[in-house]
């Protein structure tokens, strides 16, 4: 049979991220970030580059599940982290607040919140929704 002329299978032969790829990669994101490493240092500890961490952090690139084990090892953290664990077999789609959450901005405001007391914290939340209400009018 002429190579030319066989077809692929429509699964495999589909390029590009799919929103399960996106969300492990929010959530491998999300985790280096609260572990405070680093792509450079999750890079060295993979044995690959951070560029192909950037590309597995927006879902670019696939982690096969060798790949994603090696990365639950190192982020201290188990399949389900990123599976979501037992369900319907899918993942869902990734949130706006799971893409913020991933996000060194996310991070930081999440991090800056959890340090206040909970009467400061109400006051930062009723000036965010006050910004954003006037940002949207």
């Amino acid at each position: 049979m002429n190579m030319a002329n066989r077809k692929k299978s429509p699964l495999l032969s589909k390029r590009g991220a799919t929103p399960t790829d996106v969300l492990i990669g929010q959530k491998i994101r999300a985790r280096r970030m609260e572990l405070h490493m680093s792509q450079e240092e999750l890079g060295n500890k993979l044995g690959v580059s951070f560029q192909q961490v950037q590309k597995y952090e927006k879902g670019v690139n696939r982690l096969g599940a060798g790949r994603l084990h090696q990365v639950c090892g190192i982020l201290d953290t188990t399949i389900d982290y990123f599976m979501g664990g037992p369900g319907n077999g899918k993942a869902p789609a990734p949130s706006k607040l799971s893409a913020f959450m991933s996000t060194k901005d996310g991070h930081d405001i999440a991090e800056a919140m959890m340090k206040l007391n909970a009467e400061h914290a109400r006051a930062v939340i009723a000036l965010a929704r006050t910004l954003g209400n006037a940002y949207y009018s």
